[in-house]
């Protein structure tokens, strides 16, 4: 018996578009028709059964929510991909109340979307999308905890499996919110020393004046407040593997004891002459540079060479913008389960504006972020203008620029009157291109370049906006 070959409907008033999505989805094997306005393309769906609709918001004649709906009433199966160059909440919004799988950016990358059409023809042979999303999520998981498969951190993983298996001691580098934590309890996890503790400290949280207690220990009244014997991290971790995050913090004295347990595997809590031996393994964390804080007098060079005879660096999350999807995913099922919400993933316009964000507080940050957004959704999956996020407000902030009619592009009080944001945001973009293209005498790749576009989506815009040049 033969596989049934999916049938897409391709509805979008622009002809280069429609080629576009023909020439990619025939070869990917798909069976692929095309109209090219909204009553023509229902007009078709009430004729045929079409296993997927990708659908333009702005067809000209009736806008996409129409096909959409046309689509839904006469087969609910029926999944539906909206897409478009201007997002508003109100059109998202109202594309996934009626029913919509996702909404797309236009341009859109064309793996991604390749990926899009692929994952959603597998929601009809499946009871639940959810149990797609869960299958590609542990495609990407690593040590239990970890997700991505960038291939920088691919690299990392493979460090991780070669590093457990010895006793030496690993510093692990990166910028905050990297997860430099979750890769030294994978290197210990992946260990014989397993089932041994895993202690961690932090050093920059804990004052000077007690740090030296925490790591050694203390024998009763040898401070004020020792009210009793303590033991120390060093002791505690016997066996297992002790974490040091943040070792750039410590402090010149404490540095000179650290190196001497390290050396020697041996320590002496505070107020106490007799040495206590340990078999600890010792894994450091830092966000500065520590070669820089050695240069500079801060940190002994000695100390240095013992903590860092195996160096993992982590990159940040700006360099690893291929697990960014997944990473947000995974952050919204953790957060949707916790709150008790039905939320199934995040659009890919959301996604496309995560991409443009540098992501400073890195890993860290974009889980907050999508904590916080979960919590004010209202809707079954993650869209743009849920994400409370600088680059979200950033984004918004539309320099102030006279045409040569003397015209302000930003004229916040005629919102009150009513404005049309589609218009608005293509004279500025309009005028952007063309300043590109006057600086560049006419040259189309290097004015793409200036934008820092790729040379398709800037064809696309140009024959978007009619622009002849």
């Amino acid at each position: 018996m033969s596989k049934k070959i999916p049938h897409i409907l391709i509805a979008d008033d622009e002809l280069s578009m429609r080629e576009l999505l023909e020439f990619m989805l025939q070869r990917e094997g798909y069976k692929v028709s095309s109209a090219e306005n909204g009553n023509r393309a229902v007009s078709m769906i009430e004729k045929e059964n079409f296993d997927l609709v990708l659908c333009d918001i702005r067809l000209g004649d009736i806008i996409g929510i129409e096909v959409l709906k046309a689509a839904k009433k006469k087969n609910p199966e029926t999944v539906v991909i909206m897409i478009s160059a201007y997002a508003t909440t109100e059109t998202a919004v109202e594309a996934m109340n009626a029913g919509a799988y996702d909404y797309v950016p236009k341009p859109f990358d064309n793996d991604e979307l390749r990926e899009t059409v692929s994952k959603a023809l597998k929601l009809k042979t499946v009871a639940h999308e959810k149990q797609i999303l869960d299958d590609e999520l542990k495609k990407h998981l690593h040590f239990t905890r970890i997700v991505g498969n960038d291939p920088k951190m691919l690299e990392i993983y493979e460090m991780i499996k070669q590093v457990a298996k010895t006793k030496t001691n690993v510093l692990i580098t990166g910028e905050s919110g990297t997860g430099k934590e979750l890769i030294a309890q994978a290197i210990h996890e992946q260990s014989d020393r397993q089932d041994q503790p895993f202690v961690v400290i932090n050093c920059g949280n804990i004052p000077e004046t007690l740090l030296e207690s925490e790591l050694f220990g203390h024998k009763k009244g040898s401070f004020t407040g020792a009210v009793s014997d303590k033991k120390g991290l060093f002791e505690v971790a016997d066996n297992g593997t002790l974490f040091l995050d943040e070792i750039g913090e410590i402090s010149a004295q404490v540095q000179v004891k650290l190196l001497r347990s390290l050396q020697e595997m041996v320590f002496k809590p505070v107020g106490d002459n007799t040495d206590i031996a340990v078999n600890v393994r010792i894994i450091s964390a830092t966000n500065k540079n520590l070669e820089a804080e050695v240069i500079a007098g801060h940190f002994r060079e000695d100390l240095f060479y013992r903590l860092k005879v195996i160096e993992i660096k982590l990159p940040p999350l700006r360099e690893r913008k291929s697990d960014l999807r997944i990473l947000a995913q995974h952050f919204l099922e953790k957060y949707a389960k916790e709150m008790g919400k039905k939320m199934t993933k995040v659009s890919s316009y959301a996604i496309n504006l995560l991409k443009e964000y540098d992501f400073p507080g890195n890993i860290r940050e974009l889980e907050n972020l999508i904590e916080r957004s979960v919590a004010l959704s209202n809707t079954n999956i993650l869209l743009p203008d849920n994400l409370t996020l600088a680059v979200h407000k950033r984004r918004r902030q539309v320099p102030e620029y006279n045409d040569e009619n003397n015209e302000n592009w930003v004229d916040l009080d005629a919102v009150a009157k009513g404005v049309s944001l589609d218009d608005v945001l293509e004279r500025i973009e309009r005028a952007y291109i063309n300043k590109a293209l006057e600086l560049t005498s006419g040259h189309k790749k290097n004015a793409a370049e200036l934008l820092k576009m790729n040379f398709r989506s800037f064809r696309y815009r140009l024959t978007k906006l009619g622009i002849e040049k």
